[in-house]
């Protein structure tokens, strides 16, 4: 949000501005008002604002003095004397208002400061967000083979991975695949929100589990829904199911 001071010696005229700029531009939050030039500076120096309106004729120090001390604000002078306004714009002033100010001139002075409001940089924020690391992402599809064919399986569709001598089956509810990656290469690779090894030989689809029961041994057993398959679930992986 834009910030501004104004400066003017006469608080009736002082007052009866800051309302109207409030009116022609509701989002310049006006943080300061002085009654004079020394007050003015004082202030612009605690409220570093972006814009400042100061009357030239003030006591203590004018409006061109207050100008030439704080150099980090951009100045529109109101006044009601046109004598000033060569020094005024020697002062790098951004416009230079003759009171009274007509509504369309103060409007066509706002559309100017308007322009000149460059979007603040939360640099914090922008720390952070490059600090921070990118998100992860996991493993979409695979490449599976069945026979002499090729597959590309969406990892959604598959239920569990079983780990054989020197390949891992994908199993879906269409078939069984094969592909070339170890369980422990395949694991990192997917979301853990969805997949989770159970067993060493076994990675199972979290949302594919209807029921864990342990048999007549007591060894525990992951069943998949739809009586799809009966997985073993060693005791070194229950750990991360008691907790759900």
């Amino acid at each position: 949000m834009p910030t501004a001071l104004i400066a003017d010696d006469e608080p009736l005229l002082m007052a009866a501005f800051a309302s109207r700029l409030a009116v022609v531009w509701p989002q310049l939050q006006i943080v300061a008002q002085a009654k004079n030039g020394v007050e003015a500076v004082a202030l612009l120096s605690q409220w570093q604002p972006d814009f400042a309106f100061l009357d030239i004729r003030m006591p203590g120090l004018n409006g061109l003095q207050v100008a030439a001390t704080w150099r980090d604000t951009r100045v529109i002078f109101v006044t009601a004397y046109d004598e000033y306004a060569v020094a005024a714009f020697e002062q790098s002033a951004v416009d230079y208002l003759l009171k009274p100010v007509s509504e369309a001139r103060l409007a066509q002075c706002v559309l100017r400061l308007q322009r000149e409001v460059k979007p603040s940089v939360d640099w914090s924020q922008l720390s952070r967000e490059l600090i921070a690391p990118a998100p992860p992402t996991y493993l979409q599809w695979l490449t599976a083979s069945l026979g002499d064919s090729t597959r590309l399986i969406a990892v959604d569709e598959v239920r569990y991975f079983q780990a054989t001598d020197k390949y891992t089956e994908v199993v879906t509810e269409s078939g069984r695949f094969l592909i070339r990656t170890s369980l422990k290469d395949l694991l990192p690779q997917l979301n853990p929100q969805f997949f989770a090894q159970i067993h060493r030989s076994y990675l199972v689809s979290l949302p594919a589990i209807a029921k864990i029961e342990k048999d007549l041994l007591g060894r525990q057993q992951i069943y998949l829904k739809n009586n799809f398959a009966i997985l073993p679930l060693s005791r070194s992986h229950a750990a991360q199911f008691k907790q759900m």
